[in-house]
């Protein structure tokens, strides 16, 4: 294993360290907004794991704002009884980057049970999916996923299905080129090494939704 991969793997077992303890700690309940959650969530990022940095928006989304993708930006909205909800937050630990996302089911309704366990389920199938690949362009990516999501009968509601992670600011390609994200356009192979010659290492996001029941789950984090 390369030192960048047990660098991000450190960050992103700290991330997922925070999920756990605002889960112990029963921070995620109803009766309070996503903006309130997301703020306890920052506090007990510094205070107990020692993380002081996000570097993208953090998310709580709960209710009919689990629809929205990353870049909505859907008005607070308060945690219900029987809610679903997701968090996707970008910690940086030790200056790399993690960026986590998962589902929570408050209360015992079969439908976003269902749909939390799928979009889990569906993120294993692309990752085994993913390891089989010797050639695989960002733009196959998504449409697997995309189709994924209608095997399990749902849609999915993401612009992206991933991108890279890496030491923060992670590498750049820009005016607008999509070869690092999970994306429809990105006809590149992500298999491919970085310009620096290293593997790049990559987060694969899944978001399902019914916009019949107004309701969406959500899973990322890193692949390789």
């Amino acid at each position: 294993m390369t030192e960048a991969k047990q660098k991000l793997n450190l960050a992103e077992q700290k991330a997922k360290e925070l999920f756990k303890a605002a889960e112990d700690r029963g921070l995620i309940v109803p009766g309070k907004s996503e903006k309130t959650l997301s703020e306890e969530i920052v506090s007990l990022a510094r205070d107990v794991i020692g993380i002081t940095q996000f570097w993208h928006k953090k998310i709580v989304r709960a209710g009919a704002n689990t629809l929205h993708p990353f870049n909505g930006n859907p008005p607070d909205r308060v945690i219900q009884q029987d809610d679903i909800l997701f968090l996707d937050f970008g910690p940086i630990f030790g200056g790399w980057e993690a960026d986590l996302g998962r589902t929570y089911v408050i209360g015992n309704d079969p439908l976003k049970l269902k749909l939390k366990r799928d979009v889990e389920t569906a993120w294993q199938d692309a990752k085994a999916w993913y390891g089989q690949q010797s050639s695989l362009t960002g733009a196959a990516c998504f449409h697997y996923v995309t189709e994924l999501a209608k095997r399990y009968g749902w849609e999915h509601g993401g612009e992206i299905a991933g991108h890279i992670v890496g030491p923060f600011p992670h590498e750049q390609l820009g005016d607008g080129n999509l070869g690092l994200d999970i994306h429809p356009d990105n006809h590149d192979d992500i298999l491919l090494p970085g310009k620096d010659g290293n593997p790049r290492q990559w987060i694969l996001e899944i978001h399902f939704v019914d916009k019949t029941n107004n309701i969406g789950a959500f899973i990322e984090q890193m692949l390789n």
